[in-house]
């Protein structure tokens, strides 16, 4: 059974804001700045690049120590330590005089994906499921927006100032947010007991429960789709349709416009819809999208356009999912909420590695536009299934009360 409490006092959503934009600016704002790097310290794109890939797979294992941890000890002191050793972390980075003290402590920079996590987490401490997930969609359109913006921000950086310009803004952005975090963070989670030793048995109470399997399961291959889109539209973009890198851009950044518009809806319609039926109404909406969109390539009705406003829908159907999905997860215990949400980035991120690597290896170019959409539909597949059996399991649960 899962243990409620009264919750506890919101803080300033801007706030939430912030952690959340800055732990995903991290990412991508120094992509543009890679080709930079290399150059400075001679050595292959392929080593640099593990700024990027190498520090994707260790904020998995960032997620799944810092949620069951904030459980334990509190989200606070959580995301002071996270803060804290980011921008001990950037500061090094900037002062880099060799490649591999640069990557040792990108590494570590991906302590701040911690405050993704923390943020859900608190608004679920703070709101009820409903209520805490039209709030996770509103945070949801921040998280459109900084995948878009980073990567142009970090362009006119590196052509104006240099490579070191995009850490020196990490180092700065993190100073402030640990400033006011310091100043206005009250603890919104009563810490568990049973010490740091007991992480692993809350992790595995959450496998352990049908319902989080299906909301993580849906999380998954909701996200992982957005995955293998990015893996496989360049191909299809530059083979299929001939499209220039300009408009390659607008292609990349057109799902996360639709990502925008599905958490807008999503954060006005999730008191009246409800969690689980927003979960399945995302899920059919990318499937429908995806399904019509194979049939018109197939019967030649369509071309770049039309290809790719079939695509908009995996972000369209995320943007309604996924905060539905992220606030059903943490609602299985909310006492484990912590747990839940920092387990749940954790698999999402690897199931998002997998799924694109997998289409990277099968994708061809001869046969790239429908292949893409295909994957796309079969991995959107799986979250509706996922959806369906959590509305099956809903209607059990409430035959029974």
């Amino acid at each position: 059974m899962s243990r409620t409490r009264p919750p506890a006092t919101a803080p300033a959503f801007p706030m939430l804001v912030a952690m959340t934009g800055l732990a995903l600016l991290t990412l991508n704002l120094i992509v543009p700045s890679l080709p930079a790097i290399a150059a400075e310290f001679d050595a292959s794109y392929a080593s640099v690049n593990l700024m990027v890939g190498g520090y994707l797979g260790v904020t998995a294992l960032v997620q799944i120590v810092a949620g069951p941890l904030s459980d334990r000890v509190g989200r606070r002191p959580v995301v002071l330590v996270a803060l804290a050793v980011f921008v001990a972390a950037s500061l090094t980075c900037l002062l880099a005089t060799s490649l591999w003290l640069l990557l040792a402590a990108r590494m570590v920079q991906a302590a701040i994906i911690a405050l993704s996590a923390m943020a859900m987490a608190i608004l679920r401490d703070t709101h009820p499921a409903d209520t805490a997930a039209a709030r996770i969609a509103t945070l949801g359109m921040a998280m459109a927006i900084a995948p878009m913006v980073g990567p142009v921000l970090g362009g006119a950086l590196e052509a104006t100032v240099g490579w070191r310009a995009g850490f020196a803004v990490y180092t700065a952005a993190g100073l402030t947010l640990l400033a006011v975090t310091w100043r206005s963070l009250r603890e919104t989670h009563r810490p568990g007991t049973g010490g740091l030793g007991g992480i692993g048995r809350d992790i595995g109470a959450l496998l352990k429960l049908p319902r989080f399997r299906g909301f993580a399961i849906s999380a998954v291959f909701s996200v992982g789709a957005f995955f293998v889109f990015l893996a496989g539209a360049p191909l299809v973009a530059s083979a299929t349709f001939g499209l220039r890198p300009a408009a390659l851009g607008v292609v990349l950044g057109s799902i996360s416009a639709g990502f925008f518009c599905g958490s807008f809806v999503s954060s006005r319609i999730i008191a009246r819809a409800g969690l689980v039926r927003l979960v399945l109404a995302g899920r059919v909406v990318a499937c429908t999208g995806l399904t019509l969109g194979l049939i018109a390539h197939a019967a030649g009705l369509i071309g770049s356009l039309g290809y790719f406003a079939a695509t908009i829908t995996v972000g369209l159907g995320n943007g309604l999912t996924m905060p539905a999905v992220h606030s059903g997860l943490m609602s299985v215990r909310p006492d484990l909420a912590g747990s839940a949400a920092g387990l749940a980035g954790a698999m999402i991120v690897a199931g998002g590695a997998a799924l694109s690597t997998a289409t990277g290896l099968v994708l061809r170019a001869d046969v790239a536009a429908p292949m893409l959409l295909a994957l796309l539909l079969a991995t959107c597949s799986v979250g509706l299934a996922s959806a369906l059996w959590l509305l099956q399991d809903e209607r059990r649960i409430l035959s029974r009360a």
